[in-house]
């Protein structure tokens, strides 16, 4: 982990109508940490992802991605270096070959006119193939996307971050739709990846297992606000009790 601070949020607030999806949050991550991010459904976990992924404003406070203001970034290509999103839908184009939805990860650098001719003649081919065999598909590269299982396409998704190499990665809920057996193997890959390459993930997750597991920092949310920040060695299951607790209604 590199003492550098890649993501520094300052009392960052988010309203919807009248509930508060977060709530005057500050933290800092260091370059190469993975973090786990937990919480019951609706504490604020994927709105904070997309937040730091510049799809929703913040309301007050100062988020900042490498140093300098999210707002400054304001050219796709540039934040696309910088930050990569990797989610439970995939988002990958299912009637498109795999080495297709691989090279997406290239969009950024190309130019239009070779994002275009890149669908007829696939380019950088290289590229993707050692992105595929890095997750065990190099021989799916011209089969179609929609046609492979839940996990192989999760792996098609991390190979296009392959290609993209953000300096983060932001991971909502990757493996949701997985079996624990499938949800193992993506998470062992993805945190392997980064670690290899230094990147930093913040990950969230229903499970907490996975988390203690694969992540070496856990954030907890609850309403909106910060619940705990802390190196996973030191979660208990005492504060997991207390975050997941149902209030009783009287």
């Amino acid at each position: 982990m590199s003492s550098k601070k890649i993501i520094e949020a300052n009392s960052i607030s988010k309203h919807y109508e009248r509930k508060i999806a977060l709530s005057s949050l500050s933290f800092s991550i260091h370059q190469g940490e993975t973090v786990a991010l937990i919480g019951p459904s609706g504490a604020g976990k994927t709105t904070l992802l997309n937040t730091i992924a510049g799809l929703i404003p913040i309301e007050t406070g100062g988020l900042l991605i490498d140093g300098h203001p999210l707002t400054s970034y304001k050219k796709r290509k540039a934040f696309a270096k910088k930050v990569g999103v990797i989610r439970q839908q995939f988002d990958l184009i299912g009637p498109l070959a795999v080495i297709h939805n691989v090279l997406a990860g290239k969009l950024a650098d190309w130019s239009l006119i070779k994002s275009v001719f890149s669908l007829l003649l696939p380019q950088e081919k290289a590229a993707a193939f050692k992105a595929l065999e890095k997750v065990g598909l190099s021989n799916k590269a011209y089969e179609i996307t929609s046609t492979l299982s839940g996990g192989e396409q999760q792996r098609v998704a991390m190979a296009r971050l392959m290609i993209q190499n953000p300096e983060i990665i932001l991971a909502d809920e990757p493996v949701a739709s997985l079996d624990p057996a499938r949800a193992d193997d993506i998470l062992t890959m993805l945190t392997n990846i980064v670690n290899e390459k230094n990147q930093t993930i913040i990950a969230s997750l229903h499970s907490v297992d996975y988390a203690r597991k694969y992540f070496t920092r856990i954030l907890a949310l609850k309403d909106g606000e910060l619940f705990f920040d802390l190196p996973t060695e030191k979660v208990t299951d005492e504060m997991l009790a207390e975050l997941y607790q149902i209030k009783e209604s009287s």
